[in-house]
């Protein structure tokens, strides 16, 4: 089964980010890994939330 593949608007309030907040994110190199497809940029739903497990796996 193919992933499920995020935008910009439906990762945001996962990280509890605006979207300018995700941007700065990208650029410094600090959001979860992404991809631009065709132009856009997309997460895919597991790396979004492999990515929250290892913020509270580094905070411990």
């Amino acid at each position: 089964m193919a992933p499920k593949l995020l935008t910009k608007k439906e990762v945001a309030p996962m990280l509890r980010k605006s979207e300018a907040g995700l941007n700065w994110m990208i650029q410094s190199g600090t959001a979860p890994k992404s991809a631009l497809i065709g132009g856009r940029r997309y997460w895919r739903e597991q790396d979004v939330l492999d990515w929250i497990d290892r913020q509270f796996e580094e905070a411990s």
